[in-house]
């Protein structure tokens, strides 16, 4: 029975861990194929936002 738990569980974690990774690399390979000009609009957008904040928290240089 401990077997079968150990390999349900592998099993789970294979499934849950290839899907994930499988949605990663649809969204990536969608970004750089059919992205074209406005492929970063959302990260230009929002270092737009964020230009002239104050840094919080690590090393001060």
């Amino acid at each position: 029975m401990g077997a079968y738990i150990t390999d349900l569980t592998i099993v789970a974690l294979l499934i849950v861990g290839i899907t994930a990774l499988m949605g990663v690399i649809t969204n990536s390979f969608g970004e750089k194929v059919f992205g074209g000009k406005r492929r970063s609009e959302f990260v230009d957008e929002s270092a737009k936002y964020q230009t002239g904040w104050k840094t919080v928290g690590g090393k001060k240089n």
